[in-house]
């Protein structure tokens, strides 16, 4: 027995690709591998892309503000307005997949960059409501592509043992850009009206500079560079990407496997099939799909949309208008609140990127969701206590605070950064940016809604009962999560397709998984594929 053998001091182990904590847990013995430095720095660059999104995002709550006081909007158009570069995005996503196929991914980051830079220049110069929204469509096309190729580069780059980690740096990134957005808001609010929104808004052209400027220390995609034959270069990248050379061959193998490559194809260049440069790709994912991917789909398109639909845009972009409902009058204190909230959110986010390879993927979706019912359920309760009052309740208004920044905190630790790790990582190889680019495009859509019609809904429902109705989302939300969705935490990329298919039957499937590499580790010391042991030697 192999796990005999590393207890008595006969076989040195290192573990390269865990399959899952459960089974982790059994080997305390076995050193967990150091983080890759070079995937490390890989995942950092390409989310970048992601703190325009939240810039935009930020930036808008208090800019809006100065927009409507200085070109007399009415709330229709503020609504719009706020949230119509949700809407826009769907270009940008729709299109990334394709042409993420097409370029790679590395360039597409390039041109999401390249986008989102003119789109503020035009929202910074606008003179006019209709000039503006030129700028916000221009800025969301660069936003939607921003979206789906930075989950998907960061999850094909990153080895399993820290994927989770990794591919939860975009979400990290937005957060860090609501931040900026907010801090940005109460820096420029001191300058004259008609000035202080366009600075507000062109200075997210900046971060697109440096990352344009970024992007260029990085490697191709390994998986895209299959994909095109190029095995050559593929290896040398996962050389630098994998924990071992062990994994890197590994997963070069997977990888090829997944591309249709013969194993015994070993030159730096080969010829592939037409299909694998994306073609046929939406007749699998929407009209004969198989079991598994109608799984897969359905999981990668709901996360995306009950990740928008319980609220978080609207909490994030309106918290000036809800602190006011609150109670909190001046500018000057609503844009402080908001800073608040985009640190909380900051802070929070980085404690999940330590948990998601730890804990793993269903236990901090499921507490975040639970947490933010809760969260919002008070939240809609104070807030109605508040508007039914003709005088300040300070223990109301401590408390609607305090919901807000617990709400925002509670999607930061789960349901934020897991949407985008969870869609980028369960797709198949030949599926997964079309796939991701769906997910991505429900995400918008969703957001899109909320954001233009919060102001109508909560002055027809008032505003605590939107809140409720958020609630009611998040706990439909709950159920779907604890019924279909598998643990995929420690899985290679090449080998989520075996966890879905069965939307009631999928613990069972993880325990034959499991069960199954546990007896090719006991049987011969070697997991054909599955576990990898570095320098087994018998002493």
């Amino acid at each position: 027995m192999a796990s005999m053998g590393e207890q008595n001091g006969v076989v040195s182990t290192r573990p390269v690709m865990a399959d899952n904590r459960s089974f982790a847990d059994f080997e305390p013995a076995v050193k967990k591998p150091k983080r890759n430095k070079f995937a490390f720095a890989c995942a950092i660059l390409a989310s970048l892309t992601s703190i325009l999104l939240g810039y935009d995002i930020g930036v808008m709550s208090g800019a809006i503000i100065y927009i409507q006081e200085d070109l007399k909007i009415n709330d229709v158009q503020k609504e719009i307005l706020m949230g119509i570069l949700n809407v826009y995005s769907l270009v940008g996503s729709c299109a990334a997949g394709r042409t993420s196929d097409w370029v790679g991914r590395r360039y597409t980051i390039v041109l999401a960059g390249a986008i989102f830079f003119l789109g503020a220049l035009l929202m910074g110069f606008a003179t006019s409501y209709a000039f503006l929204m030129v700028g916000r469509f221009v800025a969301g096309i660069g936003v939607g592509y921003a979206l789906m190729i930075a989950p998907v580069y960061t999850a094909e780059v990153s080895p399993a043992s820290s994927r989770g980690f990794l591919t939860s740096f975009p979400e990290v990134f937005i957060n860090g850009g609501i931040l900026l957005g907010y801090v940005s808001n109460y820096a420029f609010s001191k300058l004259p009206t008609d000035l202080g929104w366009r600075f507000m808004l062109g200075v997210g052209a900046i971060p697109s500079v440096f990352l344009a400027v970024g992007v260029l220390a990085m490697p191709e995609s390994p998986r895209w560079l299959v994909m095109q034959g190029r095995l050559g270069e593929a290896k040398k990248v996962l050389d630098k990407t994998s924990d071992s050379i062990e994994e890197a061959q590994l997963r070069l193998s997977e990888i090829k496997e997944a591309a249709g490559i013969p194993q015994e194809c070993t030159d730096d260049v080969v010829k592939v099939q037409k299909r694998s440069h994306g073609e046929g790709v939406w007749k699998e994912l929407l009209l004969y799909p198989t079991p598994a991917v109608r799984h897969v789909l359905i999981c990668g398109i709901g996360i995306h949309f009950f990740q928008q639909a319980s609220g978080i845009d609207a909490v994030v972009l309106y918290s000036p208008t809800i602190f006011e409902k609150a109670g909190i009058t001046s500018s000057d204190g609503k844009l402080l609140a908001t800073v608040a909230v985009g640190f909380v959110k900051t802070i929070t986010i980085l404690i999940a990127t330590f948990l998601l390879d730890r804990i793993g993927r269903r236990p901090l979706l499921l507490s975040s969701i639970i947490g933010m019912v809760a969260s919002l359920t008070t939240l809609g309760f104070s807030l109605t206590i508040i508007d039914h009052s003709h005088e300040k309740i300070p223990w109301a208004i401590g408390l609607c605070i305090t919901m807000v920044l617990a709400y925002v905190a509670l999607f930061s630790i789960g349901m934020g950064p897991i949407t985008w790790v969870y869609s980028s990582e369960i797709f198949p190889l030949r599926l997964r940016a079309q796939g991701a680019s769906m997910g991505v495009a429900v995400n918008r859509v969703t957001s899109g809604v909320i954001s233009m019609t919060f102001i109508s809904l909560y002055k027809a429902i008032s505003i605590g009962g939107a809140f409720f109705l958020f609630a009611g989302v998040a706990m439909v939300a709950t159920l779907f999560f604890y019924m279909f969705y598998p643990e995929t935490q420690g899985k290679t990329l090449e080998e989520m397709e075996g966890l879905f298919g069965k939307f009631f039957g999928w613990r069972e499937e993880a325990k034959k998984l499991k069960m199954k590499k546990t007896m090719k580790v006991s049987g011969d010391g070697t997991s054909n594929g599955q576990i990898q042991l570095r320098n087994t030697t018998t002493k």
